[in-house]
């Protein structure tokens, strides 16, 4: 059998490595367009913040790790896939075989259509080339601009943070990461980045971008030395073009993470899957989706089928030592109710959505041992019973109603 996985990120390596366990003679290849071992992404702030080296990014330890395991990496991009013949051509102008083929190509940065946006001193954060430039240029008492105060961007922040810059940071939504949280969440995580000396806009637009820094719609300038772009990220496919692959968002797959081309499937930031909150399909761009996606998928391309239950959205934040979360429909669904936490003075806020009696979502501020008792109330969906009335009045009654209504007796 011949395995070919498009993608050296959490979903490709994780699905490498299922592969070889489940199918000891099985010829398996990564194709990576990126010099680098295997990495992850997510490791790029403790980077910056010189807490770790490169080598500390990598996804597996030792040097020869995938020569051990008999997996092939091949430093090259994916150009066209032919379904028809299985076969996939790369940019060096090979042409692989393969009887079985995984897409993870993941995402990459989206960069906004603002003049000067491709200037030399515009960088985005994604990849350990990225890192490195800005390791070299956000030096102590530089000014760096960072335009996106999303997820990705409050990640970059924290490492920017650390740095000692002079940081500013732009976003044109009316909050800080407004995907995440709603106004009373996201307007605290402003206030504190402000207190620890950040220059936060929000509800700002940019004009334009020159050597000396931003120019926002509203006539002003921020000056900046470096200026970062972190708009969000969309799935790689603009490869699949005539491959016969149903793409949407991302690669729509379903719960066996088979695409609609036989013998192609598709896992992590690239595929478009079910989420267990909604039951819709969605493409959740987070390492721990993408790490589940591989071990499932290799187990589907194996012929041991495995029926994905959903990834749920979630994303934990540290911001300048202020912890956020925020869990499956944090927004609520149509008739459903809530519990609301609100203690702006300590940057406390607690937010619980509930559909009849079950837990659906939840944001999260300075409540840090609550993050793993709201996932798990999630993802369990949980029957809270009495607890729900218990919650509505008290929603810091977690632990309290976790131990009640999960014990098995």
């Amino acid at each position: 059998m011949q395995y070919l996985i498009l993608g050296a990120g959490p979903a490709g390596v994780n699905a490498a490595e299922s592969l070889r366990r489940l199918d000891r003679g099985a010829t398996i290849r990564i194709v990576g367009d990126e010099p680098e071992p295997p990495y992850s992404r997510m490791a790029i702030p403790y980077l910056l913040m010189d807490r770790i080296e490169e080598r500390g990014t990598h996804l597996r330890e030792r040097g020869d790790h995938f020569d051990a395991m008999g997996i092939d990496i091949v430093r090259a991009r994916a150009e066209r896939i032919d379904s028809a013949a299985h076969r996939v051509v790369l940019d060096n102008g090979e042409a692989l075989r393969y009887d079985k083929l995984l897409i993870a190509t993941g995402s990459s940065p989206v960069l906004p259509p603002i003049p000067g946006i491709d200037g030399p001193n515009v960088a985005t954060c994604w990849t350990l080339a990225d890192a490195r430039v800005i390791h070299d240029r956000a030096q102590p008492g530089s000014h760096v601009a960072l335009i996106g105060a999303g997820f990705i961007g409050s990640i970059i922040l924290e490492a920017l943070g650390m740095r000692g810059v002079k940081l500013s940071v732009i976003e044109q939504s009316e909050r800080m990461v407004p995907r995440m949280m709603g106004p009373h969440a996201g307007g605290l995580l402003q206030r504190w980045c402000e207190s620890k000396g950040v220059d936060v806009h929000t509800g700002a637009g940019v004009d334009g971008i020159d050597a000396g820094g931003v120019h926002l719609t509203d006539g002003s300038h921020i000056d900046a030395d470096l200026v970062i772009s972190a708009t969000g990220v969309r799935s790689n496919i603009g490869f699949l073009d005539g491959s016969g692959v149903t793409v949407e968002q991302g690669v729509l797959i379903d719960r066996y993470f088979q695409t609609s081309a036989t013998d192609i499937y598709a896992a992590g930031d690239v595929a478009q899957g079910l989420d267990f909150c909604t039951g819709e399909y969605a493409v959740h761009a987070i390492q721990p989706t993408a790490a589940d996606h591989g071990h499932l998928a290799a187990q589907n391309m194996s012929g041991s089928p495995a029926l994905y239950e959903g990834s749920m959205n979630m994303n934990v934040l540290d911001t300048l030592g202020l912890l956020s979360c925020s869990f499956g429909s944090w927004r609520g669904v149509e008739g459903g109710e809530h519990a609301e936490l609100y203690s702006p003075d300590d940057y406390r806020y607690l937010l619980l959505q509930f559909d009849d009696d079950r837990l659906i979502g939840a944001n999260a501020v300075g409540l840090s041992q609550h993050v793993g008792i709201l996932r798990g109330l999630i993802q369990r969906r949980t029957s809270l019973g009495e607890w729900k009335g218990r919650l509505q009045r008290d929603p810091t009654r977690l632990m309290e109603a976790y131990m009640a209504t999960t014990q098995v007796i």
